[in-house]
Formats: C-alpha cells, sequence, structure tokens
C-alpha cells in the first residue's frame, strides 16, 4: 500500500500567497486544479499530472517548487 505523504506530495503544492502573485489565475485556467486558500498559504489540488505539469509552470515563471 503506498503511503499516503508520498500520495499527497504528488496531489498537491503549498505554497505562500506571495509565491501565487499575478500567476494564480493562469494556473487556474491553464491546468485542471482547484486552488484553496488558507490563512498564509495556498494549496494547488489536482491529478498527479496536473500538478507535475503545473509544478512545471511555476518553476518556468520563478516560482521555487518543492
Amino acid at each position: 500500500m503506498p503511503d499516503p505523504s508520498s500520495l499527497r506530495d504528488s496531489t498537491q503544492i503549498v505554497l505562500p500567497r506571495r509565491a501565487l502573485d499575478g500567476l494564480r489565475d493562469g494556473v487556474c485556467e491553464r491546468f485542471t486544479v482547484t486552488v484553496v486558500e488558507d490563512d498564509d498559504h495556498y494549496r494547488i489540488i489536482g491529478s498527479p499530472v496536473e500538478i507535475k505539469a503545473a509544478s512545471n509552470f511555476l518553476a518556468r515563471n520563478g516560482v521555487a517548487v518543492a
């Protein structure tokens, strides 16, 4: 059985709120993801394929995604 944390890592990106400044609409328009706002961060949730593509998009736009 897969480790739940590894599944979670492949289906979400957690970023500080300021990291998506100017990019949130682009992420929502280009990828089939849900963006959840918390107090001090965003969680981008989607399928592993969409999360990988969104991570690449964010990295190309200067956002460090771990």
